[in-house]
Formats: structure tokens, sequence, C-alpha cells
């Protein structure tokens, strides 16, 4: 577990509904800067280079409340596009003690504009375009658990 992050999982975190069950997923909750549940994903983990370069590139869909959760060995500034990818997304950008530092909204399917971090991240969370909104995750919100 990241340092700076709740030991405890909140009440509901690693419980996933069926629906927005998947295979090879765990359950990823965000809470407020006060630790109360906000959101709760089934995410797949991207952890390796390959599975990083991969991401959700030629995925025609992605269920509310699934996702995918890239991790960086330490943080660092990255930046992600579109290629290849046929679905909006936002990107949720994350730093080493799991605070989201900044959300880019509804990224454009195949578009190949770089869409970088504000600062070292060392997780990235991708959800279906214009879910973040609609959830209000902001800024110093916290992801857990992290790997």
């Amino acid at each position: 577990m990241s340092p700076g992050l709740v030991q405890a999982q909140p009440a509901g975190c690693s419980h996933v509904d069926a629906v927005h069950a998947q295979e090879n997923a765990v359950p990823l909750c965000v809470l407020s800067p006060e630790g109360g549940l906000v959101a709760r994903f089934s995410v797949e983990i991207a952890d390796t280079d390959e599975k990083r370069a991969q991401g959700l590139m030629g995925r025609t869909q992605l269920k509310p409340g699934a996702g995918m959760l890239f991790v960086y060995p330490s943080p660092r500034p990255v930046a992600f596009w579109m290629h290849n990818t046929l679905i909006p997304l936002d990107m949720i950008f994350v730093d080493d003690a799991g605070r989201i530092t900044n959300v880019h909204a509804n990224a454009r399917p195949l578009d190949e504009t770089p869409i970088p971090s504000r600062g070292p991240a060392q997780y990235v969370l991708e959800i279906g375009g214009g879910q973040a909104a609609r959830l209000g995750l902001l800024p110093g919100m916290v992801l857990q658990p992290l790997p």
C-alpha cells in the first residue's frame, strides 16, 4: 500500500457489483479527502511496459464502473494519447500517495495529441469519458487500495 493512504478499506470498497465486474480486474475506490466513499471501480491493472503500451486501444466499449489503472514503478511526468483508442476516456492522474492531481475529461478517440500529467504521477486511472464529472472526481481525492 502506498504511503499516506488510509490503511483500512472503506465499507464497500472490496465489493464490486456483478454488472461492473470484469475478468482479471480488481476493486478500486475513490475516497473524499475526509475518507468517505465517492466511487467504486473494477479495474484492470497495466503494470508492465507492454500492458501500459496497449492500454485500452482497440476496445469498442467500457462498462460504467470499469477502467484501467496504469501503474509506474516510481512517480514521473507522463503523457498519454488516444492512438488506436476508439472510445472517449477520462484520464485521472494520481501521485505516489494515491491523491488525484488532475483530471483530463473526455479525451477524443484516435487523437494523437499528448495529454500530460501536471507533475509527477505514479498512477493513471482511465475510465469512460464523462464519468469523472458525473461522479464528481476532483483533485485531492484519494484512490485506494493501490497495488
